[in-house]
């Protein structure tokens, strides 16, 4: 496989990965895109805002081309955490915007640069990383959030999916079906 080829196909990923998590946010007032859905907190606006601070970081700070806007530092205990959900006083559109800098941020690091170029984490174990690492890295990290984002989104109201249209995919009559056979299936197994 070329790298040219290889680098495309991970930034692809990681594009498509973005508007999903996005998607997300589309149709729902103030109130469910910031209210904690999980014990822990877990919102969906708070998880494009992490998301933003994650690729200033790892495709600015760690490739010396640092994110020309300022951002909570990984090693600042005292904004520890604060990425992960919104106050009142930061808007949707402010975030939102936020994460779309963020990408073309990463976008023009991952675009200027060879899959090889040298890096440094300071924060991992083996700090000393190569672009292709944390593309991966990213790739894997955006998946995983927009993973918690479609649960979140699937309680608020059952839009599920990749793209809106998916959500169309299965009335409510389908979905409710689903589930008893899935739920007659877990107490059948648990005796």
């Amino acid at each position: 496989m070329n790298e040219d080829f290889a680098k495309e196909h991970l930034h692809d990923g990681l594009r498509r990965v973005r508007e999903a998590l996005l998607w997300k946010l589309d149709g729902l007032g103030e109130y469910d895109v910031r209210r904690p859905l999980t014990p822990t907190g877990t919102n969906l606006l708070g998880l494009v805002k992490h998301l933003a601070l994650l690729e200033s970081s790892y495709f600015g700070m760690v490739f010396d081309r640092p994110f020309p806007e300022p951002l909570p530092r990984w090693d600042d205990h005292a904004t520890h955490g604060t990425d992960l959900w919104a106050t009142e006083h930061e808007t949707r559109d402010e975030i939102v915007d936020r994460y779309r800098r963020a990408w073309a941020h990463a976008d023009a690091t991952i675009t200027a640069l060879p899959l090889d170029a040298p890096g440094h984490v300071p924060w991992w174990p083996r700090p000393d990383v190569r672009l292709s690492t944390v593309l991966v890295h990213m790739l894997a990290e955006t998946n995983r959030h927009a993973g918690h984002a479609d649960i979140l989104r699937e309680q608020l109201d059952g839009a599920t999916g990749l793209r809106p249209h998916h959500a169309a995919d299965s009335d409510a009559v389908s979905r409710d079906t689903h589930y008893a056979q899935v739920e007659r299936a877990a107490k059948a197994a648990a005796g």
